[in-house]
C-alpha cells in the first residue's frame, strides 16, 4: 500500500507557533524530509520527537526526490518540512510535491505559519488582493525581466530578501516602481520582530547608512489606479462624431457613445441631428 506525503508547516521564528497537529504528524510519520537536518533536529528535540531524517534541498532535490518517492510508493509515509514556514512555497519542496502527485501519491496538508501572509497582515497596506513575488533573482537579466513585469502591478506585492541583498533590492525596486508606500518587516515572530512602515525612497536613504541584519519581508504598495475619465455631453458628442466619420449612422454612433461615456443617448443624438 502506497504511503502519503505530508506537507508540514513549521515555525517561522517562534517555536511556540508549532501546532499540536504538526507535532503529531512528525511523531507518526515514518521519516522526515528536511531542508536542513540540523535545523529540523532542533525542532524535534524541542518537542521530544525522534524520527529518521533525510536531507532534501535545492542541490540534491532530483536525486533525493526519487529516493523519497520510492520509499513512499513502498508504503512509508513522509513528512516534508522546510527550515521555516510552509514547504513548497518558493521552496524546492514544490518539486517533491509535483512528482508525488504525478505518481498518484496522496499529498496531505498540515498548515503552519507563513511569512508572506503574516507580513501582509501587519503591513497596513491593501490586503484584499496581493501577489507573492518571492526573491528577486541575482541574475541580471532575470532580475530585470521580473522587475519589468511588475512595474504596472496594481496589487500589493510581497518579496523576501536576505540582509546582504536588501539595499540593492530596495534601490532596484525604487528605480523600477518609483516612490511607493512599503512595509519592511524584519525577524517575524522572533524577539527582535520589527515593522517599519515607510516609502521606498526613504528606505533607500535609511538603509544606506546602517548595518543590516535579520531576514526581511518587503510589502510594497501596488501601482495607483488610473482615475476614470469623466465625460461631458460635449465630449460624448465628439466621440459620436468620431464614429460617424468612420461610417457609422448617427443613431448607432449615439448609442455607442452613450455606452462608452454614460451620457444619455437621446442627448447625444439630439445634438448630432441638429448639426
Amino acid at each position: 500500500m502506497t504511503g502519503k506525503l505530508y506537507v508540514v508547516g513549521t515555525p517561522i521564528g517562534n517555536l511556540s507557533d508549532f501546532s499540536p497537529r504538526a507535532a503529531e504528524c512528525l511523531r507518526n510519520c515514518d521519516f522526515i524530509a528536511a531542508e536542513d537536518t540540523r535545523v529540523t533536529l532542533k525542532l524535534l528535540n524541542r518537542f521530544d520527537i525522534k524520527k529518521p531524517l533525510i536531507s532534501y534541498f535545492e542541490h540534491n532535490r532530483r536525486e533525493r526526490g526519487e529516493i523519497i518517492l520510492a520509499r513512499i510508493l513502498g508504503g512509508e509515509s513522509c513528512a516534508l518540512v522546510t527550515d521555516a514556514g510552509m514547504p513548497a512555497i518558493s521552496d524546492p519542496g514544490q518539486d517533491l510535491v509535483d512528482i508525488c502527485i504525478a505518481s498518484g501519491v496522496n499529498v496531505v496538508s498540515v498548515p503552519g505559519p507563513t511569512a508572506f501572509a503574516t507580513a501582509v497582515a501587519l503591513s497596513g497596506l491593501p490586503s484584499g488582493r496581493f501577489t507573492f513575488e518571492g526573491f528577486l533573482s541575482v541574475n541580471k537579466q532575470s532580475r530585470a525581466e521580473h522587475l519589468d513585469s511588475i512595474k504596472d502591478e496594481k496589487r500589493t506585492m510581497v518579496f523576501y530578501e536576505a540582509p546582504h541583498k536588501l539595499l540593492r533590492t530596495l534601490k532596484d525596486l525604487y528605480a523600477c516602481l518609483g516612490d511607493r508606500r512599503t512595509a519592511i518587516i524584519k525577524e517575524l515572530t522572533k524577539i527582535h520582530e520589527n515593522v517599519e512602515r515607510t516609502t521606498l525612497k526613504k528606505a533607500c536613504e535609511e538603509y544606506e547608512n546602517i548595518p543590516i541584519k535579520g531576514e526581511f519581508v518587503l510589502v510594497i504598495e501596488g501601482a495607483p489606479q488610473a482615475a476614470p475619465e469623466i465625460y461631458t455631453v460635449e465630449s460624448a458628442v465628439a466621440k459620436a462624431r468620431e464614429f460617424t466619420d468612420g461610417g457609422m449612422s448617427k443613431n448607432e454612433a449615439a448609442k455607442n457613445a452613450a455606452k462608452l461615456t454614460g451620457i444619455k443617448k437621446s442627448d447625444i443624438y439630439k445634438i448630432l441631428t441638429e448639426e
